[in-house]
């Protein structure tokens, strides 16, 4: 969904302090995302906005009190990806179009069984496969509530086999990535198959 909103900002009150000790433009995103997640929670947890038992700390993943399940989001350009879920849940979104150094990254920064495999394919598929893998690979990192310097080269994407795999750990998380409005999106995480896209 575009990061705007028309209603005035349901934050909490330590929400207000921290984004007023943000820069400008960080500050209006923070502030926008955070009403939205509210708004959005709200109608999940049958709560007021203002009631939602949301800790969202700038730079950190937001979370939710115990008992009422796990949240996430992502924000590209002026877009912003929300999820909510009973168990814990991850997602991420890009551009479609976004330019990436894809051979790079990929020899970087994934296994080395996911580079050979992207080694067979064209140039053109392998930026695709490479930004879709990337996607993927951030929504699982949120999933896990890890970090990217962490955790981002024992992910593996097989494509071929549709499989998430985390190869120290040996998850194999559910994992959906769709194209939504030239936007890449997406959730991992239990039942993730089964999201209601809004």
């Amino acid at each position: 969904m575009p990061l705007t909103a028309d209603d005035p900002w349901t934050l909490s009150e330590a929400e207000r302090d921290w984004s007023a000790a943000l820069p400008p433009p960080v500050q209006h995103r923070y502030r926008t995302s955070r009403h939205l997640l509210r708004c959005r929670l709200a109608a999940c947890l049958d709560l007021p906005a203002e009631a939602v038992p949301l800790h969202s700390p700038p730079g950190e993943a937001p979370c939710l009190a115990a008992g009422y399940g796990a949240v996430s989001l992502s924000h590209s350009r002026d877009q912003v990806l929300l999820a909510w879920s009973p168990w814990p849940i991850g997602v991420d979104l890009e551009w479609q179009q976004r330019t990436i150094a894809a051979e790079l990254l990929a020899r970087r920064f994934f296994p080395p069984q996911e580079w050979q495999q992207l080694q067979r394919r064209s140039p053109a598929e392998r930026a695709a496969l490479v930004l879709e893998s990337w996607v993927r690979k951030e929504a699982a990192i949120k999933w896990q509530r890890s970090s990217l310097a962490a955790d981002l080269r024992h992910w593996h994407w097989c494509a071929e086999r549709q499989r998430l795999e985390h190869l120290l750990e040996g998850w194999q998380p559910p994992c959906v990535c769709e194209g939504r409005n030239g936007w890449l999106c997406a959730v991992v995480g239990q039942a993730a198959e089964q999201a209601i896209w809004d």
